[in-house]
């Protein structure tokens, strides 16, 4: 099987062309399961799958965590594949992806930076309190496209400087909170500066913390602007993979378009081996 290997500030993803492959979508969660183990097989937050579109896309990207278990969007891995799409000429200097959250649609800025229209807002709760780690934490709620991608954002101050490991409990717990049934990916940021932010994001399916979360991002710069506490226009968010910038376009509490920007790198091309995989 031919691959890509690429990551969006440090966000990192495995692309495979089902198109040329054919495999069953069975296969796809063990495959995920496989290549994403650090050590022993590649590596990687996620995996991607290209298969053809199936309504008025250039083709569909279907996303698996490194668990196997099915995503509804990634942003970051978003950008990538619009990449991938440009480069392998599946799509032009517009790319538009079908998702399982609904249809994404990217742009080429240059040869490795591009911007993605994230899912729209289906539904956002500004005003949330939950209960862990013997504490009551103020948050928000955001879910991206239809299935919607849930986040959590939660405000924590002096989040430059916390605690690694006592943060990685309060993730965990918030995301397999009780509010949340089919759990959350956790956002937690800080406000530095005009239209600055710092995030760090505990995400569901790698029940861990990545170097950056495109939709995580997204769904921080959604609550802010409409906190009043952000533009909306240009915000730089810096998470520990680089920085990402988000554009909110809204009518009064509507946000009617959500943009992400910023960069790609393809790591590697080559052929899989893995002598343990063994497909379904």
């Amino acid at each position: 099987m031919q691959f890509w290997k690429m990551n969006g500030a440090g966000n990192d993803f495995i692309i495979l062309n089902n198109i040329q492959e054919g495999l069953p979508a069975e296969a796809f969660p063990v495959l995920a399961r496989t290549l994403c183990t650090p050590h022993r097989s590649l590596g990687a937050d996620g995996f991607m799958v290209v298969e053809p579109a199936q309504g008025e896309g250039d083709f569909r990207m279907g996303f698996y965590n490194s668990d196997g278990s099915l995503g509804e969007m990634c942003g970051n891995g978003a950008r990538c594949i619009c990449r991938y799409g440009y480069e392998t000429g599946l799509a032009g200097e517009t790319q538009r992806v079908e998702t399982t959250a609904g249809l994404v649609t990217g742009r080429r800025i240059s040869r490795r930076e591009y911007q993605v229209r994230l899912n729209d807002p289906t539904t956002i709760s500004l005003q949330e309190e939950l209960e862990a780690e013997g504490k009551t934490w103020p948050c928000a709620y955001v879910e991206l496209g239809n299935p919607g991608l849930p986040h959590a954002v939660v405000p924590y101050p002096g989040l430059a400087g916390a605690d690694p490991q006592a943060l990685f409990r309060l993730g965990r717990a918030l995301r397999n909170h009780p509010r949340f049934p089919k759990g959350a990916n956790v956002n937690f940021y800080e406000v530095t500066g005009p239209d600055q932010v710092l995030e760090k994001t505990y995400e569901r399916g790698v029940e861990d913390f990545t170097l950056a979360c495109g939709t995580g991002t997204g769904s921080v710069v959604t609550v802010l602007t409409l906190l009043g506490q952000v533009s909306g226009q240009g915000v730089q968010v810096t998470m520990a993979g680089g920085v990402l910038t988000v554009d909110v376009e809204r009518q009064g509490d509507q946000v009617t378009g959500l943009y992400l920007t910023g960069p790609t790198n393809l790591v590697a091309k080559g052929e899989i081996f893995d002598e343990e995989l063994v497909l379904p």
